[in-house]
């Protein structure tokens, strides 16, 4: 049987991120339901969260991080083989995010803004479309996805991926629930991810706590987020650290070696006692929760890539990328940062 063989690895080369133009304060969210900003900001951190409007889905967010990671990279769309989204909140069943994110790139446009007859006019290249993959494992899908894009890499499947996060988490908001309007928010992060003899992109570590799934749900008929705070942050304060270490100890550094931790945007009371936790504390840290809310899967590519393009992060350093949350499942790998 043959069997293909890719590049030894791969590697990060552009960092992206789309978040909509509205921001709410913390005031903004007290004339909805009965909150202030001293209690929100010292129970999550959070300040402001980005919200989207009705017409803008999560494939227009996501279209618009690849673009900026793309240009990051210097790639151009229509060499990209592979585009994965991590989303739980996609209204469409088909064409998946993925594919729509595809079509945007290539065609200029969503699918069913043109008539067949003006598809028929566009500039498709004659080439071979990618890849395209959902991911649903919610809050901790960018890890996993990244961890996809890797594998197809070093397999032969691809040469070039699109890795995003993309929420409308607002749009599944129940904003009568204090506990949890305060936490969402909108956005997309994207990485683009290519083939590397020098390998920037370590082994993933991943798993699940059965016990929590009924934890963090959406669920049918009313598709709103509700989670159990108090059960998720117990988690978070007795067993992140211990899944972090395990993913660090596979990607074969040690944990002193890392600059940069890229934890889920859940809230600053779990990311600075994780970072304690791991002796991280003088390091960067990425608390973008702060000004964007908690945005799920792409919580961790969206931080990434603001703090990236504002020059919070250096090049070529080993950064830790830890997704956990709805499933209950968590996922990480250690990446090492773009070059500039």
């Amino acid at each position: 049987m043959l069997i293909p063989t890719g590049a030894p690895g791969s590697r990060i080369v552009g960092l992206g991120h789309d978040q909509p133009a509205t921001i709410w304060t913390n005031d903004d969210i007290a004339q909805r339901v009965e909150t202030n900003d001293e209690w929100i900001r010292s129970r999550t951190g959070i300040v402001t969260r980005h919200v989207a409007d009705d017409d803008t889905t999560v494939a227009d967010m996501a279209a618009r991080a690849a673009r900026h990671a793309l240009t990051d990279a210097g790639v151009e769309a229509a060499d990209v083989d592979l585009v994965i989204v991590a989303t739980a909140t996609a209204r469409d069943r088909s064409p998946n995010t993925a594919g729509r994110v595809a079509y945007q790139l290539r065609t200029g446009v969503m699918p069913g803004q043109s008539t067949p007859e003006e598809a028929d006019t566009l500039d498709l290249r004659g080439a071979v479309g990618p890849a395209v993959l959902d991911v649903n494992v919610a809050c901790s899908g960018f890890a996993h996805s990244m961890a996809l894009a890797d594998q197809a890499i070093r397999g032969g499947s691809a040469r070039t991926a699109l890795v995003i996060g993309a929420e409308k988490l607002t749009a599944f908001t129940d904003w009568t629930d204090r506990s949890t309007c305060i936490l969402t928010a909108d956005g997309a992060g994207a990485a683009v991810v290519q083939a590397s003899d020098t390998p920037g992109i370590g082994p993933v570590t991943w798993g699940s706590e059965p016990d929590l799934t009924p934890a963090v749900l959406i669920e049918a008929p009313d598709e709103k987020f509700v989670q159990d705070g108090r059960a998720v942050f117990k988690w978070a304060i007795t067993r992140a650290a211990e899944r972090a270490r395990l993913v660090v100890e596979r990607s074969g550094i040690a944990v002193d070696d890392l600059e940069v931790l890229v934890a889920h945007q859940a809230n600053l009371r779990i990311i600075e006692p994780l970072a304690k936790a791991l002796g991280m504390e003088d390091k960067i840290v990425v608390t973008d929760i702060v000004e964007s809310g908690n945005t799920s899967a792409a919580s961790i590519p969206l931080g990434l890539s603001k703090w990236w393009h504002a020059g919070k992060i250096p090049a070529g350093v080993p950064a830790l990328l830890f997704g956990f949350g709805g499933g209950f499942a968590w996922a990480g790998q250690v990446v090492e940062t773009p070059s500039r």
